[in-house]
């Protein structure tokens, strides 16, 4: 499922990270990474915040649409 639907509080693994190469390349310096953990903090106007690499970082609905966990 992706990203954008999971549960607040709950520890996901990224299974796949999708959208053009340029997406892929930001999203896995911001630290999302196939393999590693993700947790969605909370939901503020369609932005979400996730705990990625013990950091917070927040990503439109669009970007987390592509991290499938």
């Amino acid at each position: 499922m992706p990203l954008s639907m999971a549960q607040p509080g709950v520890e996901n693994t990224i299974k796949r990270i999708g959208g053009k190469e340029e997406t892929r390349r930001f999203l896995e310096n911001l630290g999302f990474t196939v393999g590693g953990t993700v947790t969605v903090i909370s939901e503020i106007n369609g932005n979400i915040i996730v705990n990625v690499k013990d950091s917070r970082v927040a990503i439109g609905k669009e970007m987390a649409n592509k991290i499938i966990v």
